[in-house]
């Protein structure tokens, strides 16, 4: 009985904690496209620097070199490009799954510094959507087997004595 007691609060507890995960989905996103349009300026400027004087990306960014500032400012670049591309790839299918398809996508909701962002500022809703719902459901279902494979596991060395 309390085992049943513990995994009905497993589940209870995935289910409230899980139920969270579309209203973070969105507010990660839209932290996420600020990220990728304050990048995108950059890239913007940069490419237009180097256009103006008949430079491609490429050899614009070869010319960054001589002092020690040059080759960090080239490296920063790179840095920056490949964030871009990275963020704003992340953006593309996150913008084009829905709600629910978000679900099993955590690995787009991967850049740390918009995470902790977000993190800080997310203050829990009331999950009154159906991707809430169904995460909802989701996370008491992992919570719920969690909690009892957890019980079966530590009690199964037992299970002799109370058979």
């Amino acid at each position: 009985m309390i085992g049943k007691a513990m995994a009905l609060a497993g589940g209870l507890a995935g289910a409230a904690t899980l139920s969270q995960y579309p209203e973070f989905s969105q507010q990660y996103m839209q932290r996420l496209a600020g990220q990728v349009d304050a990048l995108q300026s950059v890239v913007q400027d940069f490419d237009r620097s180097a256009s103006a004087n008949g430079l491609t990306r490429v050899t614009a960014l070869d010319e960054l070199q001589g002092t020690a500032f040059l080759h960090a400012r080239k490296a920063d670049m790179q840095n920056t490009f490949a964030r871009f591309d990275l963020l704003s790839g992340n953006l593309i299918f996150l913008r084009l799954a829905s709600p629910m398809e978000r679900i099993a996508m955590p690995h787009r909701f991967a850049d740390p510094e918009t995470f902790h962002a977000t993190w800080v500022d997310f203050r829990p809703a009331l999950p009154l959507t159906a991707e809430g719902g169904v995460a909802g459901a989701l996370g008491f279902g992992a919570g719920w087997g969690a909690v009892s494979l957890l019980l079966w596991l530590l009690l199964w060395p037992f299970r002799r004595y109370f058979a």
